[in-house]
């Protein structure tokens, strides 16, 4: 992925952060900057809570990613 393609990800994810949360601009790049360096670990987070305990899920966490690569 560009250099700017991850950058404008790094972004938009801190302004839905500060929108969402009603952080400051700082936090909420800290707290995107953090997601993003830690992207098979949120991933992983993010299946297992969302996933449905009785029932398999169709996708593996290991094929799914963050953000698109386009």
């Amino acid at each position: 992925m560009k250099r700017t393609t991850k950058l404008s990800y790094l972004m938009q994810l801190c302004w839905e952060i500060q929108r969402k949360k009603k952080h400051t601009r700082s936090k909420s790049l800290q707290a995107a900057w953090a997601i993003t360096l830690n992207e098979d670990i949120t991933i992983y987070y993010l299946v297992k809570r969302h996933s449905n305990k009785n029932a398999p899920n169709k996708i593996d966490a290991q094929h799914l990613t963050l953000f698109n690569a386009h």
